[in-house]
């Protein structure tokens, strides 16, 4: 009998799930069934957070169905769900980090003589245990005191030592050296053995192809695909998450119609202007561990630098490392030539380098604040003198980015919680237009807002290219890219796996450069 014949173990039919404004579940089927491992993909907001809180019993769905072993089933609580053998990793750690190894990993469990804990018998079990997933350790020793990667592994072994029938993995790798990887699959491959299904939520690609049995495709909240991953060439799978029709693209090749701009050739710059050929800001080697490899990335003034790449690539790590919000383990940030002292936001600032988060919302608006106040915040030290603020000067800066932006709000006094998406945005792109930079770094700037608002977001950036104004442009829509941006990084797993110029920069490009990067 084929895996696919079998009953499911766990089974979502028409799940729907809705929160305030957002539907983020919408008539999603996925079936896990015995021994088979199921790769669960997706964009940013695709809603595979929100199904793996179903499962768990963390959220309950608002239609559809639950089914467990062929009946139904709802989960009130993620402990109900637990008693019903499903297990899940996480990818941060959520263990006890003052406790020892071997509580942690008994935690509930732990063996008892004459109702008083058994430390002796425990610490043997733990130790045990942890001998099959390759991880030699005091056992008695605080959580704590173990890497990420050591920690995830005893995460690991709790979830599957408590008799579970489904193991939910999500992210599991993030933190793992290549050695503790190889354990990984070997372990998934034995619970595979074993019967028990496997639910393996991952951006990385290679990882899928090498473990995973069955594949379904989020986007938007629905299912895009579902079905064998042998089936599924890399490109397809990639224009499948990114909602690309790839006979399309294939065909047509989604031809670019670029802006004419000197700054996309610096061969072609105008007389006088040589600052134009050298990098407004270049980043060199840029590495975090886990997170980036080696990351070189340049933008002239006037040009316009996309950043491709799937979900969790190292587009957003990338311009947080250039801006010093994110520590680096090495590289080096030069702004017009001059290095920029590493990990300090205010100097980046200083030397002529800002960013417009991907989460306006948590990184951007501050919302008990008025529309005023959010645009002058940044540009305040350069609005004063001796710690004395000029309201006149705000009041002059804020009129000016209202009326260039066209943000419409009732007046500059109205709390900048009360404006639409679009709206917000443009008041974060004001804040940091007003102190001058000499690059902007754009993190997903037309994400959740509205056509005629993104038209504007979007004409604005070219406006702002064509004044010399560098622009590295972060987006995860692909026609985004290939519209707005000169030439094209597209980053794979921390690292860069290849640049597009001129006739190369196309959506098909783009997908075809991951897919060939993720063979290797």
């Amino acid at each position: 009998m084929r895996r696919t014949d079998l009953e499911p173990v766990l089974e979502a039919k028409e799940v729907s799930k809705r929160f305030p404004g957002v539907l983020a579940l919408d008539g999603v089927s996925l079936a896990l069934r015995p021994g088979e491992v199921h790769a669960l993909v997706g964009e940013n907001g695709a809603g595979k957070s929100t199904l793996i809180k179903v499962f768990t019993g963390v959220y309950q769905p608002d239609g559809g169905e639950l089914r467990h072993q062929g009946e139904p089933a709802a989960f009130g609580t993620p402990m109900d769900a637990q008693r019903a053998g499903i297990s899940t990793i996480y990818q941060e750690v959520n263990l006890v980090p003052m406790m020892s190894v071997a509580r942690n990993l008994l935690l509930g469990r732990e063996p008892r003589r004459f109702g008083v804990i058994d430390a002796a018998a425990m610490n043997g079990e733990a130790e045990r245990v942890l001998a099959g997933y390759g991880v030699d350790t005091d056992v008695r020793r605080p959580l704590r005191t173990l890497g990420v990667g050591g920690q995830q592994m005893v995460a690991l072994a709790r979830a599957v030592s408590i008799d579970a029938r489904v193991v939910i993995m999500d992210e599991p790798t993030s933190s793992l050296e290549p050695r503790e990887v190889e354990t990984l699959f070997g372990v998934i491959r034995r619970l595979r053995d074993q019967g028990i299904a496997v639910m393996y939520v991952s951006h990385r690609l290679d990882e899928l192809y090498q473990v995973c049995d069955q594949v379904t495709v989020l986007r938007d909240g629905r299912v895009a695909h579902t079905g064998a991953l042998a089936d599924v060439e890399r490109l397809r799978l990639i224009s499948l998450m990114l909602g690309r029709d790839l006979n399309e693209v294939r065909s047509h090749g989604m031809t670019r119609f670029s802006r004419d701009r000197a700054a996309a050739d610096p061969a072609g710059a105008p007389d006088g202007g040589e600052s134009r050929r050298s990098p407004a800001v270049e980043a060199r080697g840029l590495t975090r561990r886990h997170v980036l490899d080696g990351v070189d990335v340049s933008v002239r003034p006037g040009e316009v630098v996309g950043l491709g790449g799937l979900l969790g690539a190292g587009r957003t790590e990338t311009a947080k490392a250039i801006v010093g919000a994110l520590p680096l383990d090495g590289g080096q940030v030069l702004v017009a030539g001059a290095p920029v002292r590493a990990g300090s936001t205010t100097a980046a600032i200083r030397a002529g380098v800002s960013l417009l988060p991907e989460d306006r919302k948590a990184e951007g608006i501050i919302p008990t604040l008025s529309v005023r106040e959010n645009i002058a915040l940044a540009a305040l030290p350069s609005l004063g003198r001796a710690g004395v603020v000029s309201d006149a000067k705000i009041d002059r800066v804020v009129e000016i980015f209202m009326r260039r932006l066209r943000i419409k709000a009732a007046s500059p006094h109205q709390l900048v919680s009360e404006l639409s998406g679009g709206n917000q945005q443009k008041v974060l792109l004001a804040r940091w237009l007003a102190v001058r930079p000499k690059v902007l770094l754009l993190d997903e700037p037309t994400r959740g807002i509205d056509v005629g608002a993104k038209a504007e977001v979007q004409a604005l950036i070219d406006e702002l290219a064509g004044e010399g104004l560098g622009v590295l442009l972060i987006s995860s829509d692909l026609e985004e890219l290939v519209e707005g941006a000169d030439r094209i990084l597209v980053l794979r797993d921390g690292a860069v796996a290849g640049e597009l110029s001129g006739d190369d920069v196309t959506e098909e490009r783009i997908m075809a450069t991951i897919a060939e990067q993720s063979d290797g």
